[in-house]
């Protein structure tokens, strides 16, 4: 198998396990979205220190001594992804799971604004288009849903900029994953043990079962980012980009046939409206992406001359 197929395979297997995690989030009932998501930090951090000692790969700990700004990051960045976490998990238990897929459709688009507001990029005009249309689409959805649709937005906000966090920090993907699940660790065990100090926890009061589940959170948060981080170095972004959109298609599907979540009209347009905005945003990615690697190849030739 070529690099290509593997980097393939890797990130194919990593969006599934995403778009089919509601499944596995919904089987740690009766547990709390809170309690589920502390569980979540503190086998993340175990299950990944057994990794780096396994693979010796502790070495990312010394460009982090005396680093006060990317230590500040890293905290940021841990903040992100334990509310990207908990409001997910809220989502899958409140049978809102057609509403967290659509937070990952719009990710992408939050990404380009955060682009625009952060960094002062420039759009291109498709660009700015798909952000209208997918502005549009909240609206309708809004409208709809009779609120905002306060779960999508918080994910996709939450992960986006944790996106622009992280690529300032550059840690391998194993790496980040320990420092922050350890950020959040302290807290995490702290109410855990006042959960169980008041008779409130369903840690080993709900079975054999349940426990494995718990204790099984931590791989199952692992697996699929270092299975992404393997697809990343092997994939055009481009290609990468287009696989994003595998994990909120599965967990759309899972709202809608596993859990009969509705799906009325007018939700149905919000959701066409995002998935155009999608389309627009990908073609007009691709197209540049080649007309990057066109304006690249004269540019090599005259160096090499």
């Amino acid at each position: 198998m070529d690099e290509t197929r593997r980097g393939l395979a890797y990130g194919l297997t990593a969006y599934a396990i995403w778009g089919f995690f509601p499944l596995y989030i919904r089987l740690l009932r009766p547990a709390g979205a809170v309690e589920i998501l502390a569980h979540r930090v503190v086998w993340s951090v175990a299950f990944v220190a057994v990794l780096l000692t396994v693979a010796r790969g502790w070495s990312f700990l010394r460009s982090l001594r005396g680093q006060r700004r990317r230590a500040a990051g890293i905290v940021l960045a841990a903040v992100l992804i334990g509310i990207n976490w908990g409001g997910y998990i809220y989502g899958v238990n409140s049978e809102r799971v057609v509403e967290t897929a659509l937070g990952y459709f719009i990710t992408p688009l939050v990404v380009v604004l955060l682009g625009v507001v952060a960094l002062r990029e420039r759009l291109r005009v498709a660009q700015w288009v798909a952000l209208g249309v997918g502005a549009l689409a909240v609206v309708v959805l809004t409208v709809d849903y009779g609120r905002l649709p306060y779960i999508a937005l918080t994910l996709a906000a939450s992960f986006g900029t944790y996106s622009l966090v992280k690529k300032n920090l550059a840690l391998p993907a194993s790496g980040g994953l320990f420092v922050e699940s350890a950020v959040l660790a302290l807290p995490a065990l702290a109410y855990l043990a006042w959960l169980t100090a008041s008779g409130d926890s369903t840690f080993g009061t709900e079975g054999a079962g349940h426990l494995a589940l718990m204790v099984v959170s931590g791989a199952a948060t692992a697996i699929p980012l270092i299975l992404f981080a393997g697809a990343a170095n092997r994939l055009p972004l481009t290609a990468v980009g287009i696989l994003q959109y595998v994990a909120p298609i599965l967990q759309l599907a899972v709202g809608l046939f596993v859990f009969h979540e509705p799906m009325p009209p007018a939700r149905l347009a919000g959701f066409a409206l995002v998935w155009i905005a999608l389309i627009v945003f990908t073609v007009d990615g691709i197209r540049a992406s080649r007309a990057a690697r066109r304006a690249a190849v004269p540019a090599t030739a005259a160096t090499a001359a």
